[in-house]
């Protein structure tokens, strides 16, 4: 399968042009467009990412490999970056816009947590005004009267909680951000995880079209991408992406790997096996001790559920991360959600490791 590339970039690439020509930046200071092919550039944006993430959380996950999905070549296909640097020069603070679907604009939005209140507040708002006019920008584009920004915060961040509802977000969701240890014996939860078949329904990795090592089958792909559709189309925020900007998307996560895709197959009946579930997990590396794996998504069509597919699934990704040698396994559950899906997760090891926020603001677009 051939790299799947989404339509021209949407936003509007020059900064000049989307900000005012006097953004209120002190003497020397000036807002750009990053060069993403930079290895300084690049190491700067880590640096300001993990200063985030360790103010919001306690300590820092991300590295280089995040910040290349934000600033690279490939990335800029869905994206556009602002930074903005004092009087020497140096990055103090970084924003992303993402055309993540139709209707739904993600933002980073990054301030060097060594700037002072009145400086650093300066640079907040200019990545504000940046993301406004970006949001106008996408929005035409896709032929909206609103667009919504879509930004993420930690619980515990105040500095940003502020910021946000000043310029006009609200705070919409809470997320739990779950982790549950793995054991060696798990690698035996179920008989293989490549494939393995309980009560009529089939646990299986995405076919690859030439055997291991080549690309899978798209017709795979293109069912994975279709049970995540109909499985999330109620859930909070759904947006309907297309299946050239899903495989874009996920390629682009630095822990993406093929053989980390699941489908689950009900095969009672005397039709053809019909697609019921689904899981994309990942890779999370780590430079101090094992991997881990992650469930990046799990959906589960409604006409399925109460058969354990969620739970098959969840048992395949434990016993898989268990064969691997990894120690953890995490995901992401909606606090919020009716479907009681926490309940499922606790009730198999899983606990919360840290929250986070969604906040928006629907901008209009004319």
């Amino acid at each position: 399968m051939a790299l799947v590339i989404p339509e021209d970039n949407r936003f509007e690439s020059d900064p000049d042009d989307a900000l005012p020509e006097d953004p209120g930046l002190p003497e020397g200071w000036t807002a750009e467009a990053p060069d993403g092919s930079d290895p300084a550039t690049v190491a700067r944006l880590a640096e300001l990412l993990r200063g985030h993430e360790r103010a919001g959380r306690g300590w820092a996950g991300s590295g280089e490999d995040e910040v290349r999905v934000e600033v690279s070549e490939h990335g800029l296909a869905m994206r556009e970056n602002l930074v903005v640097r004092d009087a020497d020069g140096l990055i103090r603070a970084w924003g992303s816009v993402h055309d993540r679907a139709e209707g739904r604009m993600l933002f980073v939005h990054i301030v060097d947590r060594e700037v002072d209140e009145r400086l650093a507040g300066r640079c907040s708002d200019v990545l504000f005004e940046w993301a406004e006019a970006q949001a106008r920008a996408v929005g035409a584009a896709r032929g909206l009267a609103v667009q919504q920004i879509d930004t993420g915060a930690f619980a515990d961040d105040e500095r940003q909680h502020e910021w946000l509802a000043a310029a006009g977000f609200e705070r919409v969701r809470t997320w739990w951000q779950m982790s549950r240890s793995v054991e060696a014996a798990e690698a035996e939860l179920v008989p293989d995880p490549a494939r393995w078949e309980r009560k009529g329904v089939v646990f299986r990795l995405v076919e690859r079209e030439g055997g291991p090592g080549s690309m899978p089958d798209v017709a795979d792909l293109r069912a994975v991408h279709q049970v995540l559709e109909g499985a999330f189309t109620d859930h909070f925020n759904s947006a309907e992406e297309t299946f050239q900007e899903f495989i874009h998307r996920v390629r682009e996560d630095p822990g993406h790997r093929w053989d980390h895709w699941w489908l689950a197959e009900i095969t009672d009946g005397d039709g053809d096996p019909e697609p019921a579930g689904a899981l994309v997990g990942t890779v999370s590396e780590s430079d101090t001790g094992p991997d881990g794996s992650y469930v990046s998504y799990l959906g589960v069509l409604e006409s399925a559920r109460g058969r354990g597919v969620a739970t098959g699934l969840l048992r395949t990704i434990i016993a898989d991360a268990a064969s691997r040698g990894r120690d953890r396994v995490g995901l992401e559950v909606d606090a919020d959600s009716p479907t009681g899906a926490d309940g499922l997760y606790t009730s198999m090891g899983w606990g919360t490791k840290y929250v986070t926020e969604s906040w928006h603001r629907d901008v209009p677009v004319t």
